[in-house]
């Protein structure tokens, strides 16, 4: 890795990120290492750096950066969107994903972009507990994409069962924010004939699919909330039910999309960067780790769309891609970043001087 590629990296990322120059290199050294060497670890990190320096001091550069840099909350969500040139709306996928360093919980609460082609994180909480959000928590995250991007921005917000709740869903469509949330088939529901009953008992002849609107009951100074429901049947027997708040949509059909944040994770993880080798517990610095690799997952993306151009990736004969987009230019950048290193920079080319609000 040549100090030309930092100082060039640098150069596009210095009108956007309030660092020293000296920072600023080091801000470029990590995001561009974690693909080169496939981790996050800074000891592994450390010996990306080609230049006459000692291991040991790079190693302490990386630490100090993480000890002292402290950046806006959210300074990375708009250059990953400006990075892939993403305008209009798009669909947003909400899910949690946790590990142990020790015996401590590392638990986070992601926010993603899903399209056809990318999928990146985009905003995210560290949670100070193990197990699920709440609805705080959720709402919290929400408010601080509101307020960057607008509810215009999303097409559909996709959750999983675990992301339910009168509160929770009452604040998504308070502010006009679509949304097809997978929802439990022992909830409790009123039908307009003025039944009260759980979902699964609705839905006990249901074989094939299934649309209705139905209506979550109030709860404590939770308002009642009538919703679009689409169901069907799955392997196993099992119920799929989707509850939504924009009847036009497919919403069963959209909420496929949603399997997007769970590749996504292993994109983070084992598949790509290796996320759970990092040893850092401090939130701060777990969210600034994690600004970190949203950048560099989206220049991957960036770097596959660049290679396919117009085309499609190369499927099995089983129908499922050869390989992802995510890992088509994961694979393009470590090879350019051995091999052609300016070229590697290319995708940050159309990367523009001034990010203005989407």
């Amino acid at each position: 890795m040549t100090h030309r590629v930092i100082t060039a990296l640098a150069s596009k990322l210095s009108p956007h990120v309030p660092l020293s120059k000296t920072r600023l290199e080091t801000l470029c050294l990590l995001i561009v290492a974690v693909i080169s060497a496939r981790t996050v670890n800074l000891s592994h990190l450390a010996c990306e750096r080609t230049e006459p320096v000692l291991i040991a001091s790079t190693y302490r550069r990386l630490q100090r950066f993480f000890q002292h840099v402290s950046l806006p909350e959210d300074w990375s969500a708009r250059l990953v969107v400006r990075l892939l040139g993403l305008t209009g709306a798009w669909h947003l996928c909400l899910d949690r994903t946790n590990w142990k360093i020790g015996a401590r919980d590392v638990n986070i609460l992601m926010l993603a972009i899903a399209t056809q082609r990318f999928r990146v994180p985009l905003m995210w909480t560290v949670l100070d507990k193990a197990g699920n959000s709440n609805a705080e928590e959720r709402i919290a995250l929400m408010r601080r994409y509101l307020a960057l991007f607008g509810a215009g921005s999303v097409q559909l917000l996709l959750a999983d069962r675990e992301f339910i709740g009168l509160k929770w869903l009452n604040f998504l469509n308070c502010n006009s924010i679509p949304f097809a949330i997978r929802v439990k088939a022992g909830l409790i529901v009123s039908t307009d004939d003025g039944r009260s009953l759980p979902l699964r008992s609705l839905l006990a002849r249901c074989r094939s699919t299934r649309k209705f609107r139905a209506t979550f009951p109030a709860q404590g100074d939770a308002e009642a909330l009538t919703l679009t429901f689409a169901a069907k049947r799955i392997k196993g027997g099992d119920l799929l039910i989707v509850a939504s708040n924009a009847p036009g949509q497919n919403s069963l059909n959209a909420y496929r999309r949603r399997w997007a944040i769970e590749c996504l994770f292993g994109d983070a993880k084992t598949r790509g960067l290796n996320l759970e080798d990092t040893r850092l517990q401090i939130a701060a610095k777990l969210h600034l780790l994690l600004a970190i690799v949203a950048l560099a997952i989206a220049w991957t993306n960036k770097t596959a769309s660049a290679l396919i151009g117009r085309g499609k990736l190369a499927r099995k004969t089983h129908g499922h891609y050869a390989k992802s987009w995510f890992r088509t230019g994961f694979d393009e950048v470590r090879r350019l970043l051995r091999s052609d290193p300016q070229a590697a920079l290319d995708p940050w080319a159309t990367f523009p001087k001034r990010l203005r609000v989407v």
